[in-house]
């Protein structure tokens, strides 16, 4: 069964009832339905044919969701990209996966071929809404999406219309997502959080979903006060800032809400007891990757423990391991490895890194865990470097590179260093020559790179420490001061 078929229980079977809105505008499923049948067939009239990638470089926008229903409708690969990232990133990412096309709201430097979406949905408003007869299956790649890990260049997870399905029925089934739900979403659709969470719950579980552009903390309490949701996915920054709504706003949003979820970094345990004491409802959080979807959640009914992301999914395993694959029992601290029907196809291209990314079947996910005596999940970083600011990742590596290219840098290092609204935020120890410049390098850098990957901060060192095989030791580096 693939995706398609699983979205026609909304777009289908409750055709005429509202499904989303978008600013001042609603949609039903029913419309939904027919816009993104006239934008496949004006996709294979522009010679997209299934195993095809398309890349789209575009905010949140109901265009957003026509085009990847009308991807997978056509067994086109969806390949969305961060529209924060710069032409550095985008071009990497659109050189690995080679689409047809990368679909913006205006042109993508880098010479790539691009189609406006503005001239795309025009032209498509001029096709038939009846659909199109594509053959694909559950074992069909439905997404690329990218993520480095903590190693270089980032790579693309295949994923396919198994993973989102199965992704999206345990979330349905677990958190008791039903048609009855009002879901507020402000998480970005090139995310797999939104991606994958947001809008596949909402699809297949046909409930109501008011979209935002973005998490704004001074307008977003408005969307809730006016919409009253019943369900909200965000990320940790997204509760520090609502922690600074009034004690009356957040009484008033409390009252309607009936499920905070909380992912896509660790949620620090006094922003668990604050939010709790602040809205009166207890956040589930739960843990996943862009590779696997998600892996372990807190129970929707009992104990959602703060600091732990709970218990495995159904159908999906969980193991603690010791740096030989050895599994290991409770209480001991290990590698978190998982199999089950989330895992994904592969790294794009990648034939050595998808091997070395499993053993025996297990993937391995480069977090540390630990599990307790009565089976909850606590995890404790990563054995990488990767940095996690606001849900984003962050890869050291990358912005090293960059810095060495820079007149003046020698050596380059970038660390996370905590931060309470963020989590964490990128900062640079780097070992200098005379000709250095500062803000010509930060310039530089904000023309290559998200603005969530600028570093905080450069701390200049003599040297680097390092093994006697050369490898720095990030944990050496002096505590950064601001």
């Amino acid at each position: 069964m693939n995706l398609p078929i699983l979205f026609d229980l909304s777009l289908k079977n409750r055709a005429s009832e509202i499904a989303l809105e978008f600013g001042e505008r609603t949609f039903t499923f029913g419309e939904l339905d027919q816009r993104s049948n006239r934008l496949s067939r004006e996709l294979a009239t522009r010679g997209l044919q299934p195993g095809d990638r398309l890349s789209v470089f575009l905010e949140n926008r109901v265009e957003f969701i026509d085009l990847f229903i009308a991807c997978t409708k056509l067994g086109v690969i969806f390949q969305p990209i961060n529209i924060l990232y710069r032409e550095r990133e985008v071009s990497h990412i659109v050189a690995d996966s080679e689409p047809k096309a990368i679909v913006a709201s205006s042109e993508v430097p880098g010479g790539f071929t691009f189609w406006s979406i503005a001239e795309l949905v025009a032209r498509a408003s001029e096709q038939s809404a009846a659909p199109l007869e594509i053959r694909t299956t559950g074992d069909s790649p439905a997404v690329i999406l990218y993520t480095s890990g903590t190693t270089g260049t980032a790579k693309g997870a295949v994923l396919t219309h198994n993973n989102f399905a199965a992704n999206a029925l345990n979330l349905i089934t677990c958190w008791q997502i039903t048609n009855n739900d009002r879901l507020l979403l402000a998480l970005p659709l090139f995310h797999v959080h939104g991606l994958a969470n947001g809008l596949h719950c909402w699809l297949i579980s046909g409930c109501r979903m008011r979209l935002l552009e973005r998490f704004d903390h001074q307008k977003t309490a408005a969307e809730f006060l006016a919409f009253k949701p019943t369900l909200f996915f965000g990320v940790p920054t997204i509760y520090v800032r609502m922690l600074g709504w009034t004690d009356d706003v957040a009484k008033q949003i409390g009252a309607g809400v009936r499920l905070f979820v909380s992912g896509s970094a660790p949620l620090p345990a006094q922003v668990h007891e604050e939010f709790r004491a602040k809205f009166h409802h207890t956040i589930l959080e739960r843990y996943g990757m862009t590779e696997t979807l998600m892996n372990i959640s807190n129970p929707y009914t009992g104990e959602r423990r703060p600091g732990t992301v709970g218990f495995p999914l159904p159908g999906i395993s969980a193991r603690i391991v010791n740096e030989q694959g050895a599994e290991l029992g409770d209480n001991e601290v290990g590698e978190v490895w998982i199999k089950g029907p989330n895992v994904f196809a592969g790294y794009w291209k990648r034939e050595a890194a998808t091997r070395d990314a499993f053993s025996d079947g297990w993937f391995k996910t480069g977090d540390v865990g630990v599990r307790s005596d009565d089976g909850y999940i606590t995890l404790r970083g990563r054995r990488s470097d990767l940095i996690i600011s606001g849900g984003f990742n962050i890869y050291p590596r990358e912005i090293e590179e960059l810095l060495l290219e820079q007149p003046g840098v020698r050596e380059a290092s970038v660390v996370g260093v905590a931060d309470s609204v963020r989590g964490e935020l990128p900062v640079a120890y780097v070992v200098l020559g005379t000709e250095f410049d500062e803000a010509a390098t930060l310039t530089v850098l904000r023309s290559q790179l998200a603005s969530f990957k600028i570093p905080r901060g450069f701390v200049k060192v003599e040297s680097l420490p390092r093994t006697a095989l050369g490898k720095i030791q990030k944990h050496l580096l002096p505590p950064w001061k601001p």
